[in-house]
């Protein structure tokens, strides 16, 4: 009996200890992409600048063509919101809060209570290519319950493998529009 409260003791201690370390690490994420498209800066932006065009080559489209997907509004302060059964794709919104024409966008994305981050496009002319460059920043913390914080933040450090790859299909995907 003493052996087992022991383990017991042990279990729970270092539970608190792996969760205390969660509220330690770093919450801020950061994830970037970037791809080389041979197509003007205009080309792309429109691909870009309107939900209704990411069908085409969002990466998440790929994963479920059948989430429900609601699209409102235009230009600034578009928004999309969808939600799928997949958790891969989960269910969330994203709207335009800053645009650019043709070189920059900004959307803010809303996770519900898996929390929150934005995204931005920025468009670099390099001769009579395009440099496009796919970014993500998040407070892993930001918008999420306090005892759901320590996981996030562990979370946060597969942040880059797991959307890395996405951004890299969907940046493969945009180049193979913009270039068609």
């Amino acid at each position: 009996m003493a052996l087992l409260q022991k383990l017991t003791g042990a279990f729970l201690g270092i539970v608190l200890l792996i969760i205390g370390a969660g509220f330690l690490l770093p919450s801020d994420v950061h994830v970037e992409r970037s791809r080389l498209i041979d197509a003007p800066p205009e080309k792309i932006f429109a691909l870009i600048n309107d939900f209704e065009a990411w069908g085409s080559w969002s990466p998440w489209a790929e994963l479920d063509p059948d989430a429900s997907m609601q699209i409102t509004g235009s230009g600034m302060g578009q928004k999309m919101a969808w939600s799928s059964d997949n958790p891969q794709v989960g269910s969330g919104s994203q709207e335009i809060t800053r645009l650019s024409a043709p070189d920059y966008l900004k959307t803010h994305l809303d996770f519900g209570s898996n929390g929150a981050a934005d995204a931005a496009f920025q468009l670099t002319p390099v001769g009579e290519k395009t440099q496009v460059v796919w970014s993500l920043d998040a407070d892993m913390r930001e918008g999420v319950p306090f005892l759901k914080q320590p996981l996030n933040t562990y979370l946060g450090m597969l942040m880059d493998s797991m959307v890395g790859q996405d951004y890299e299909t969907g940046l493969a995907n945009l180049q193979t529009l913009a270039e068609s």
